[in-house]
């Protein structure tokens, strides 16, 4: 049986502060096929951000195992924790995260640089990535010449230049209006659609609602985990 992408088993996170110990994750055990769409879905304080965080090898574990395509994330050093991070992961984040005074083909091209990518290879997988997000004709503008959506689609080709084990989006709608949403929904879809795995944090059940698999968090630990569209439907009947 093939590994999984992500396995957790038992991961806790402690933190603490003045003489008061937070238990952000108190026993967290969950498994991520490649290839699947899941949301980690659940209110503020549920330790969704935590999770996130682990996922995308920012944090270690305080205890328990983490293994991102077959490595244990807790044996590594920093340096090579963020190697494996630039190999094996492309962010997406809420405030687009870009360079204002670069072009958008500039902005896609960053992990690339990063990576020692000949300079001719990095503009072409660049090009190659914004015309994947449908960005083929604006290769040229910086971001305030795009729209908020569109501004997506350069964050999205940008984590997938690399070509990464894990597309991992924290909030990726959280700055847009309801069409884009659905715009940049749909893009997400299509990509998993394509065989990129695909791992979305949200504290919208309609968000969540949109992914294969939900997986809900309260106090530190998974409360529900199935489609994402029951899983929302049972947080709305909650409220």
């Amino acid at each position: 049986m093939t590994e999984a992408l992500i396995a957790i088993e038992d991961v806790r996170r402690t933190y603490t502060m003045g003489d008061e110990t937070i238990h952000a994750l108190a026993g967290v055990t969950l498994e991520i096929q490649s290839g699947e769409f899941v949301a980690i879905v659940g209110t503020s304080g549920s330790g969704k951000t935590t999770l996130m965080h682990l996922l995308g090898c920012l944090d270690t574990p305080t205890g328990g195992t983490y293994r991102l395509n077959g490595v244990d994330v807790r044996s590594l050093s920093d340096d090579d924790l963020s190697e494996l991070r630039n190999r094996e992961i492309g962010f997406v984040f809420q405030s687009f995260n870009l360079l204002p005074r670069t072009s958008a083909l500039r902005n896609v091209e960053l992990p690339l640089v990063y990576r020692g990518v000949d300079p001719a290879e990095r503009k072409e997988r660049a090009r190659a990535a914004l015309e994947r997000v449908g960005l083929g004709d604006r290769t040229g503008h910086r971001p305030n010449q795009l729209s908020g959506g569109q501004r997506q689609r350069v964050a999205i080709a940008r984590a997938l230049v690399s070509e990464p084990s894990l597309l991992l989006a924290d909030e990726p709608t959280g700055n847009l209006d309801s069409a884009t949403e659905h715009e940049i929904l749909g893009l997400l879809q299509e990509l998993n659609d394509a065989g990129n795995t695909v791992v979305l944090v949200t504290h919208e059940p309609s968000i969540a609602a949109k992914a294969t698999r939900a997986i809900r968090l309260a106090d530190g630990l998974v409360v529900e985990d199935g489609p994402g569209a029951t899983v929302a439907a049972s947080i709305r009947a909650a409220l």
